[in-house]
């Protein structure tokens, strides 16, 4: 069983209830989004709606289309094309999940079986590209070019980034800035294109487009950071799926690569042969977490997400006060001091 590494830290925990503070400001137009998900997850064979509402329904909190409907409330959008949008990008993130879960490997998907070995890979991967032209069709109903030059690209990056992943992983040489750059591109990308269309659909002015922007890629570059971090060092229970997934299916993460840099030769030649070798034996993930603990990885990497949550906050100053923007602060908080 793998070890469970406690992270304490001087700052206050956050509010529990901050998602679903935030989430409250936009429930009418979360259950219209819902509802759309639903029906343009129909189709006249049987597998895709079945396959598609397992992983929907899995769980999760939404927060991706939650961003946008907040973002659209934030820019004081009155309209409804939002909760279209907000449908797309959910369906653009359960596409990417669908196909990860493959690639990986992964058969736990937040806390339940992953839909790859219910249903078979091909489905899987299927399935992910029924979703993809769901989300695009959701675009063109939509209407704006600039919607759509903004999702499309973003569809585009989020690709670029699972292959750029692919690449890295056992690779224990890996640097901190390809490490950053697969988290822009594969999560990132996602939260900041879904933040910047609410300030698009709203018709705000480009500063608050690209304020927005900001916000969503530094809220989701923190996102990925605690959740590498996550997966050394929660239980399995809160985290949804099963703790070391990374480190078994060789992936080299911010708190391993840190790790790597500060251990000793012996160190660095236990990486190699866990990571890059993939001959990963009984102990080792203990060990791995182990060698993070006496580094101070773990720590380590959660102040480099505070870091990036800063320039998300610092992103919003543009926003006068408003309790739609004080949620997304307090998101900020929620996303970086996760139970560890």
């Amino acid at each position: 069983m793998a070890t469970i590494i406690p992270l304490e830290t001087s700052r206050r925990k956050p509010d529990v209830s901050a998602l679903d503070t935030l989430a409250a400001f936009v429930t009418e137009d979360m259950a219209a989004v819902n509802q759309l998900i639903l029906q343009r997850m129909e189709s006249h064979v049987p597998l895709i709606p079945h396959l598609a509402g397992h992983i929907i329904a899995a769980g999760g909190k939404r927060l991706r289309p939650i961003l946008t409907l907040a973002a659209s409330k934030l820019c004081g959008y009155q309209g409804q094309r939002h909760r279209r949008l907000a449908a797309c990008v959910e369906f653009i993130h359960t596409a990417t999940l669908l196909h990860d879960d493959v690639v990986d490997a992964s058969n736990l998907r937040r806390g339940g079986p992953s839909a790859n070995p219910l249903f078979g890979n091909g489905a899987s991967v299927l399935v992910g590209d029924f979703l993809f032209s769901r989300s695009f069709q959701l675009m063109l109903a939509d209407g704006s070019i600039d919607v759509l030059r903004i999702l499309s690209n973003a569809s585009a990056i989020i690709a670029e980034g699972e292959v750029l992943q692919l690449a890295t992983t056992n690779d224990s040489t890996t640097s901190e800035q390809a490490y950053l750059e697969v988290v822009r591109a594969k999560t990132a990308e996602l939260f900041a294109a879904a933040c910047r269309i609410g300030a698009v659909v709203a018709a705000r002015p480009a500063s608050e487009e690209e304020a927005l922007r900001t916000f969503g890629l530094n809220l989701g570059i923190a996102f990925q950071i605690v959740d590498d971090v996550l997966d050394y060092s929660a239980e399995q229970l809160r985290l949804g799926k099963t703790v070391g997934d990374d480190f078994r299916e060789g992936k080299v993460t911010l708190p391993v690569i840190l790790a790597i840099h500060r251990g000793s030769e012996a160190e660095r030649a236990f990486w190699h042969r866990t990571l890059d070798e993939h001959d990963q034996r009984d102990g080792d993930l203990e060990h791995a977490q182990d060698l993070l603990h006496r580094h101070n990885t773990l720590r380590d990497a959660i102040d480099r997400a505070r870091h990036y949550g800063a320039i998300a906050r610092d992103a919003l100053g543009l926003f006068p006060h408003h309790p739609v923007k004080q949620a997304l602060l307090d998101i900020i908080d929620f996303t970086v001091e996760r139970e560890f």
